[in-house]
């Protein structure tokens, strides 16, 4: 299990939440009480971007992580299917698919680039990307979309994606990684077959979600943590020393990223535009 999906299952026993993505907090107070209200209201926006599942309900969900957007899909009659990288994650979405009596769901245990999409040719009506196209190469990503989608077929993607702030050289512009180039995207998208139906802009509306986990990581984990290592260092002094030694690289990576106060919403919203699109392959 790396980092992400690590984070995304301690997020679900922390946080009591079914999703590690960002929250949509219009007119919502921004606390720990209403994040499950926000990423709800995140997950309504993407719904309410999809075609009805009367008219395009073969969908492929990519990087699907709990499996809580799937059940949703399912339940409103998209014969949704799922696309998840990671064992453990692939084994608590179908667990999550039983318990909804949705057992015909299938679920790929495969990245996207590693996806037989040949064998799927035209398969599939949508393909989502939540909060995961971020992860997917951008070489030949339309490509494999392009033999995924019959013609007429979309793509929504709902993502993060860097600004051209990004890399300015300040100690700020390293405290947010990820995401691809939202030039390199959009040159990329413009040598594709691909059509733009929907593109907005949405950062505002989710940023107040990274001064919330902020709060929570610097003013409950950090703290419990740091409680945790002063027992640990009574009981175990040699050994908490050698494996401090031992991750202490990785400590002061994690250590600026998250504790230089840095991660604020005012320097993601310079380095990080959030757009939710909605493409189409030409009929």
């Amino acid at each position: 299990m790396d980092s992400r999906e690590y984070g995304l299952v301690m997020a679900r026993h922390l946080l009591a939440v079914d999703d590690l993505h960002y929250g949509l907090w219009d007119g919502l107070d921004v606390t720990v009480a209403n994040l499950p209200l926000a990423l709800q209201r995140y997950t309504d926006l993407i719904l309410e971007a999809l075609p009805p599942a009367a008219v395009a309900s073969r969908l492929l969900d990519i990087g699907c992580g709990t499996g809580n957007m799937l059940v949703q899909l399912r339940g409103k009659g998209y014969r949704a299917d799922g696309v998840i990288p990671s064992a453990a994650l692939a084994a608590m979405v179908r667990r999550r698919l039983e318990e909804a009596g949705q057992n015909n769901a299938r679920v790929y245990e495969s990245s996207f680039e590693a996806l037989d999409v040949d064998s799927q040719f035209g398969a599939y009506d949508v393909a989502l990307f939540s909060e995961s196209f971020q992860y997917i190469k951008l070489d030949d990503v339309f490509q494999r979309l392009d033999r995924l989608l019959p013609p007429g077929g979309r793509v929504i993607i709902s993502d993060f994606f860097k600004t051209a702030a990004a890399g300015d050289g300040t100690p700020a512009s390293r405290s947010f990684g990820g995401g691809h180039t939202l030039a390199d995207f959009y040159i990329t998208l413009a040598a594709s077959p691909f059509e733009i139906l929907h593109d907005e802009d949405i950062t505002a509306r989710v940023s107040p979600t990274i001064g919330l986990l902020d709060e929570v990581l610097t003013q409950r984990i950090i703290p419990a943590v740091e409680t945790t290592g002063v027992y640990l260092h009574g009981r175990y002094p040699w050994g908490t020393r050698l494996l401090g030694w031992l991750l202490r690289k990785r400590w002061e990576k994690l250590r600026f990223k998250y504790l230089s106060g840095y991660r604020t919403r005012e320097v993601f919203e310079r380095y990080k535009n959030y757009r939710l699109l909605v493409l189409q392959k030409p009929a």
